[in-house]
């Protein structure tokens, strides 16, 4: 596995450290995607991503139950890809997470006042509208788009 390279750019940086798990998830994908056949360990992952190993089999075996990867167990097992880096898109991966960046849920036993839940179904509708979005838009791009990008200079 070729060792994954951490961005420098701090905006960059502040915004994936917000979704942990996906970044993650992102960054070991497109490395896969270049040498799709290859079975990768947990523990050369996250070495490279600098995480621990069962970080990497947590978030890595989400991909698995979506049909993303496959896992091997044993001496020689690890993962790898389980569809072509075409047809896995980003909302793939974010969906499989299961980890919403926009939180609609509330408990409504709390809501004591007609504001209150006015207030709350506005803003749920709103939050909901932006976390589809956010899918459609991830759905635009599929991993190896991400690998095929023109490499950014510093």
């Amino acid at each position: 596995m070729q060792p994954l390279l951490l961005h420098d750019d701090s905006r960059y940086t502040r915004a994936m450290k917000r979704n942990g798990r996906l970044a993650l998830a992102l960054h070991t994908l497109s490395h896969m995607a270049s040498d799709p056949a290859r079975t990768q360990t947990s523990a050369d992952i996250a070495q490279h991503a600098g995480t621990n190993a069962v970080v990497v089999r947590r978030v890595l075996g989400r991909l698995r139950d979506a049909n993303l990867l496959h896992s091997e167990k044993g001496h020689a097992g690890g993962w790898r890809l389980a569809q072509n880096p075409d047809d896995i898109s980003l909302a793939d991966v974010y969906l499989a997470l299961d980890q919403r960046t926009v939180d609609t849920v509330v408990d409504t036993c709390s809501l004591s006042c007609a504001i209150e839940h006015a207030l709350h179904d506005r803003v749920s509708a709103v939050m909901a509208d932006v976390e589809q979005t956010l899918v459609e838009r991830l759905g635009e791009t599929t991993i190896a788009d991400i690998c095929s990008a023109p490499a950014r200079t510093a």
